[in-house]
């Protein structure tokens, strides 16, 4: 638990990070990120190198400590490189389009289903059967990727549905065809 909180966190010269106020506030140049920060955790810096210190030693302290400081490296990698979910969709007929701020998702429903972009994050659609979705916080990209996902997640029997690029979804035996005999 707490031996990943006592590891040094780099912080690239163009990243500004600050702890105050119970925020956590990384600033760089894609963007800025804040998160709330326990008041048991406190952060300090020294030659290029973050590092953040525990109150005490209970279970929760240490679980903080490793906690805050694997947030702060995202927050870090966000700011500086950003993240990226890619989603495909399989099924004959199924796409999907960009139109403004909305996701529009043509799925075998008798109605086009229309999904509004949050602020913070750029959906691309680079062929109509394939999504990107990119943005600085690592979260929020989880949780859109998973809303979209949630409107036809993949179904068992032929796959049709949308998945994340390379997720592997398990195929079940559809019923078996009569033989002809019997009574």
């Amino acid at each position: 638990m707490s031996r990943l909180g006592k590891k040094a966190i780099t912080i690239p010269k163009e990243v500004k990070v600050e702890v105050k106020d119970g925020f956590m506030h990384v600033e760089g140049p894609k963007g800025k990120l804040t998160r709330p920060i326990s008041y048991r955790i406190t952060f300090e810096t020294k030659d290029g190198q973050g590092f953040l210190q525990r109150a005490g030693d209970s279970k929760l302290d240490k679980s903080l400590h490793g906690l805050y400081r694997a947030l702060m490296v995202g927050m870090i990698q966000g700011v500086t490189e950003g993240f990226v979910k890619e989603l495909e969709i399989i099924g004959v007929g199924f796409k999907a389009q960009v139109q403004g701020n909305k996701l529009t998702l043509a799925l075998g429903f008798s109605h086009p289903v229309n999904y509004p972009i949050p602020e913070g994050i750029k959906i691309e659609a680079p062929k109509p059967t394939q999504l990107v979705i990119r943005g600085i916080d690592k979260e929020k990209i989880g949780q859109v990727a998973t809303e979209i996902r949630a409107i036809y997640p993949p179904e068992p029997y032929k796959g049709k549905g949308v998945r994340f690029v390379g997720e592997h979804v398990k195929k079940k035996v559809g019923k078996a065809q009569a033989t002809g005999k019997g009574g």
